[in-house]
């Protein structure tokens, strides 16, 4: 049930394209979560700007 090579992935891929598919995976979360906190702090400062919260006051 082990690769050629004996990495035990039983798919016959290179030994490290597991390993390289899952830092993908973690660099595209990252990036996903990113993205997610950046758009939702722009939001909440344009909702922050609209309700007049950075005017100065008169």
């Amino acid at each position: 049930m082990t690769g050629e090579d004996g990495d035990g992935a039983g798919t016959g891929a290179p030994p490290g394209a597991a390993r390289r598919a899952s830092a993908w995976m973690i660099l595209a979360v990252v990036a996903a979560a990113l993205l997610v906190c950046c758009c939702s702090a722009a939001v909440g400062l344009l909702i922050s700007w609209s309700a007049g919260l950075f005017h100065t006051p008169t």
